[in-house]
């Protein structure tokens, strides 16, 4: 069923379609194809809509950087672990809320980009905003996309960023109070993100619910999203997965601070936008692979060596001071795990990619990135092999707690 304030919109456009088309399309603030796209997604524009301006044009408009903010309430539906649920109802009460918002603002602000540098296998957004703020800030973590390309792709995400709206709209839902700074939602069916208030400064949260709701398109295009690190020394170049404390031992040598990257035929990129924007160009397919835990109890040995079928096993069973981390994503995800450990075992095994297990929490002992290099290098590891203890029966009771039909190439 066609939702009435498009019927609305076409019914006015076709009467007054020879005055709209005796306006030039590239006037600025109006664009007869981008009215109409907006309309399709639930914005009407009364006055004006700006499209993808340059950061020195958005200032003119009043754009400013505003102050950082993290941890706000963070709602997606549709995913299968991490963040608080919100209902199909709630979702769509907030969207309808949220675009007569939007719709109500004289100046309309409009960017697309995309997530992931690798054309072939991204997922296209368009960001609709009624503050030149928020798109400033969001247009410095997508990367740039081709005009027209969001409005040619099937697949699209759409970020609402409402900025002036009331923080109580939570209440009003049914969400109940989300704080003074506002929140996110977002629905993985829909394609789309809501941000509420001041949510477009909270970069990691925004991030975080991008990443999952870019999976699903990501992967129907042939990429592998992976919540992993990149380190790259010349020649080298080593996904690195790990908690973030575990991470912090290979600060030396990441190419970017944030998690996650798509592993595609063309090579690895970052999800998102780095401040090198030579990062745009994927790198060669990864030399090898490490996978790092965090464990004190003299168990697990400094560096070893693991099969394809150990690397997707501990990559399901990661580590961070003795609780497990599963997939080493604490944020949302609309993929499951066991299915990213299949790929990623399929990864391994088509390009005959080593794998290692680093232990960066061993008692005295501190593993840097120079070390990993070096391991990598030389290739002289021993296979993994317990020192001592019970791990493999809690990993083993962990696995078969979370995950049904483990493959049996999936070994500890």
């Amino acid at each position: 069923m066609r939702n009435p304030i498009l019927n609305c919109f076409i019914k006015t456009s076709a009467t007054s379609l020879p005055f709209l088309l005796s306006f030039s399309r590239e006037s600025p603030g109006f664009s007869y194809g981008l009215n109409w796209g907006l309309a399709g997604k639930g914005v009407i524009v009364t006055d004006k809509a700006f499209y993808n301006l340059k950061p020195s044009e958005l200032r003119q408009k009043g754009a400013t950087f505003a102050e950082s903010l993290s941890g706000l309430p963070l709602h997606v539906r549709g995913i299968l672990r991490g963040a608080s649920a919100i209902s199909k109802a709630q979702y769509s009460k907030l969207l309808k809320q949220v675009t007569t918002h939007i719709s109500s603002i004289s100046n309309i602000f409009v960017h697309d980009g995309a997530i992931g540098s690798l054309p072939n296998s991204d997922a296209k957004v368009r960001v609709i905003s009624d503050s030149p703020s928020a798109v400033l800030a969001l247009s410095d973590v997508l990367w740039e996309t081709p005009t027209r390309a969001v409005s040619h792709d099937s697949c699209s995400l759409t970020v609402y960023a409402a900025t002036s709206i009331s923080t109580a709209i939570a209440d009003v839902i049914g969400l109940g109070a989300q704080g003074n700074n506002g929140f996110i939602a977002a629905d993985v069916e829909r394609s789309s993100l809501i941000l509420c208030g001041k949510a477009f400064a909270d970069t990691n949260g925004i991030k975080e619910a991008l990443a999952a709701l870019s999976e699903p398109v990501i992967a129907a295009r042939g990429g592998l999203p992976l919540p992993s690190w990149l380190l790259v020394s010349g020649d080298s170049v080593i996904l690195v997965f790990g908690p973030n404390s575990a991470i912090q031992s290979f600060a030396d040598l990441l190419v970017f601070a944030d998690a996650g990257v798509v592993l595609s035929h063309e090579g690895v990129a970052p999800l998102f936008k780095t401040k090198d924007s030579s990062d745009r160009n994927p790198y060669k397919m990864p030399s090898a692979v490490v996978l790092a835990t965090s464990d004190s109890s003299g168990s697990i040995p400094s560096i070893s060596k693991l099969s394809p079928g150990q690397a997707a096993y501990h990559f399901l069973a990661g580590r961070e001071n003795g609780e497990f981390v599963p997939a080493y994503a604490k944020g949302p995800s609309s993929i499951d795990a066991l299915d990213l450990a299949k790929a990623l075992n399929s990864k391994l095994k088509e390009h005959q990619i080593p794998a290692f297990l680093v232990n960066v929490g061993e008692e005295g002992k501190t593993v840097a990135g120079k070390d990993i290099l070096k391991v990598v290098e030389l290739g002289k590891v021993a296979p993994f092999k317990l020192n001592r203890g019970d791990h493999k029966r809690k990993y083993n009771d962990f696995l078969s707690s979370k995950f049904q039909e483990i493959p049996e190439e999936f070994s500890f």
